[in-house]
């Protein structure tokens, strides 16, 4: 065997309809486009959206609300949560890389800390953000919380 003689399975490859190539073909004359309309010309590509002329539907349904460009959004890790990490892998110290390895969030998160559940371990907790119960809990507990 070698490059020569090298085809596809049987079966594997049909061949194309060849559209256009006189009557005695069978796909001659309107050539499978039907008769007369916008679809049977030369050069049609039909719009994103349209609908034959009906007004469409993302200009029939109203516009509402908007989305400010100030606005952050964090990923929100509760104190019960940072108390099982701190138990499962005995560590003092919760930093964004040690919930990243954790699997609680990924890179491009940024991280607030809530104030769920109890807290008994001591800590020091590197996050973004804080809520007053969170940042209450941790202080009382004898750790700190660091904003980053």
């Amino acid at each position: 065997m070698n490059l020569s003689n090298l085809k596809p399975a049987e079966g594997a490859t049909k061949t194309r309809k060849r559209i256009g190539r006189g009557s005695g073909s069978g796909r001659g004359g309107t050539s499978t486009r039907g008769h007369k309309g916008q679809k049977s010309r030369s050069g049609y590509s039909r719009k994103t959206g349209f609908e034959g002329g009906q007004m469409p539907l993302q200009r029939r349904v109203p516009k509402f609300g908007f989305n400010p460009l100030s606005r952050v959004e964090y990923k929100a890790i509760n104190i019960e949560t940072l108390q099982v990490l701190a138990d499962s892998q005995k560590i003092e110290k919760i930093t964004p890389e040690v919930l990243i390895n954790a699997g609680l969030i990924s890179r491009k998160h940024l991280v607030k800390i809530l104030g769920r559940g109890t807290l008994s371990a001591k800590l020091e907790v590197e996050a973004h953000a804080f809520s007053k119960a969170a940042e209450q809990a941790i202080s009382s507990a004898g750790g700190t919380a660091v904003k980053l």
